[in-house]
């Protein structure tokens, strides 16, 4: 490192007045600091690395206080570094800043499959940390694990569930086992039904494997509580705000049975939870169209149940499926696997966490070819004219955001376009009805109509107030909406 690069580094930091994630100073006027391991640690831990510049006082406004020697305190720092494992190598250099001496440690980002990184005499458990903003944190068991099994190649979904079967679906599993006997028929022909399963990792030691349990068991939720999905409709856009009329939630439910009847359940509420509108094109065609595609909402779900961590440190956490009024959000356990940068995925294939599951579900085309899901994603919510879908990994959580457009959208849509509840809704306040009144004559939930189906109505000008029957408020169909003529009806 250049001494200019060592005096824009120190300027930029003082024009912030704290440090970050890559930037820690240390006092060395009177001898090399004895506790540097925990930022060599968390430095070393992550891609970006880090720079440490000793001689800089961070209680005096960042000021430069020199270091009592630069040639000792590089030996001592050299000395810190082989205390680490693995042993890194930093890049020392010296620079002369306000008449006194600096010394810089530019730390490197070891490889995902070398970390972590961590302070030997301590232990891995101990001495093992990652950066937080500018400070030092411990890692927590699951983050060293994640590394640990990253580098070991262990695969959670491959292990074994002891009294997992419980409930086979031997339907669907003689499904499986035709399909993969006509996919190899050299390979397979002259075996028995049990090697091939113990072959495709289904099963071993005659028990389901995780993979094999959470496809082909009736209930994996038996074995496993936690691997569900939680399942809520929030009323605005900010989670766990009440309403005015005590509204938390307009839907909320918890999702179980196998991985395909899971995926199956939350399509199901997902149709129930977001806008629906039959629109009529120029042609006079009628076309269905979703607040968001349905085949993105699917890869989206069907990603987080693939991809998720199926690791002992998370099978108790469901993945989470959040409808607010402008977005959807879908959470799962664990970040993407092997620390793959976020900004790469759908360019470029990851390593895959769960392969024997992955690998189930393309023989039963449950998924399509494997890393196609974030491509569909992305090409599914340009054809709908919405944002692009968005990723967020912290390393613990993977979350995926869709978000929708309907509030500036609604205007630009062709006059005809309302869901059969809508077309209910509009033809009932013909006369000036109070909610309770429409809630009634759908036959359903008071919350759901109010916020899911009544709200989105009057913030798109359907229905207007028209005075009010007591202490309610009386809706009705806009004037200009209430002599349309509008398809029949059929209930449910």
């Amino acid at each position: 490192m250049q001494e200019q690069e060592i005096r824009n580094i120190l300027d930029s930091v003082r024009s912030r007045q704290t440090e970050s994630r890559t930037f820690e100073a240390k006092t060395a006027s009177e001898g090399c600091p004895k506790k540097i391991y925990d930022t060599l640690s968390s430095f070393s831990n992550q891609d970006e690395g880090g720079v440490i510049m000793f001689g800089v006082d961070e209680k005096n406004g960042f000021a430069v206080t020199g270091v009592y020697d630069a040639a000792d305190i590089q030996k001592k720092i050299q000395g810190k570094c082989r205390e680490m494992e693995p042993e890194i190598r930093p890049v020392l250099s010296v620079g002369g800043i306000d008449g006194k001496q600096v010394v810089a440690a530019e730390i490197q980002g070891v490889e995902y499959a070398d970390r972590p990184v961590f302070y030997r005499p301590a232990g891995i458990n101990k001495g093992s940390y990652i950066r937080i903003g500018d400070s030092d944190e411990h890692m927590t068991a699951y983050e060293i694990y994640k590394y640990q099994a990253y580098r070991k190649g262990l695969k959670e979904d491959q292990r074994p569930v002891k009294d997992g079967w419980v409930l086979r679906n031997g339907e669907l599993m003689n499904k499986y086992l035709s399909t993969v006997k006509a996919s190899r028929i050299n390979t397979f022909e002259h075996l028995s039904d049990s090697e091939i399963l113990q072959l495709q990792k289904v099963e071993k030691d005659g028990c389901p494997t995780l993979a094999g349990l959470l496809v082909f068991s009736k209930y994996p939720q038996s074995a496993f509580p936690g691997l569900g999905i939680t399942a809520v409709a929030v009323p605005g856009t900010v989670y766990g705000v009440t309403e005015a009329d005590g509204t938390r939630f307009t839907d909320n439910v918890r999702i179980e049975g196998s991985l395909q009847e899971m995926l199956v359940s939350a399509m199901d509420f997902v149709r129930k939870n977001i806008r629906h509108r039959t629109v009529i094109d120029e042609m006079g065609q009628r076309a269905d169209r979703w607040e968001y595609p349905l085949r993105a909402v699917r890869e989206a779900l069907l990603n987080a149940l693939i991809h998720r961590d199926y690791s002992r440190h998370t099978d108790g956490t469901p993945i989470q499926l959040i409808i607010y009024e402008d977005r959807m959000e879908i959470i799962n356990s664990g970040g993407v696997y092997g620390g793959f940068p976020v900004a790469r995925l759908g360019k470029e294939s990851p390593e895959s966490r769960n392969s024997t599951l992955i690998r189930i579900l393309e023989f039963l085309q449950i998924s399509e070819n494997r890393y196609s899901g974030i491509p569909t994603m992305k090409r599914e919510m340009e054809k709908a004219g919405l944002p692009q879908p968005e990723f967020l990994d912290d390393g613990k959580q993977f979350k995926t955001i869709l978000r929708n457009t309907v509030s500036s959208s609604a205007a630009s849509l062709p006059a005809r376009t309302e869901n059969k509840a809508d077309e209910r809704i509009a033809v009932y306040c013909r006369t000036p009805r109070t909610r309770k009144e429409i809630a009634d004559h759908l036959g359903m939930n008071y919350s759901y109509v109010s916020n899911g189906l009544i709200k989105p109505m009057i913030l798109s000008g359907t229905l207007v107030e028209a005075g009010k029957k007591g202490r309610e408020k009386l809706l009705q169909t806009r004037t200009d909406w209430s002599q349309r003529e509008f398809e029949p009806v059929t209930e449910g």
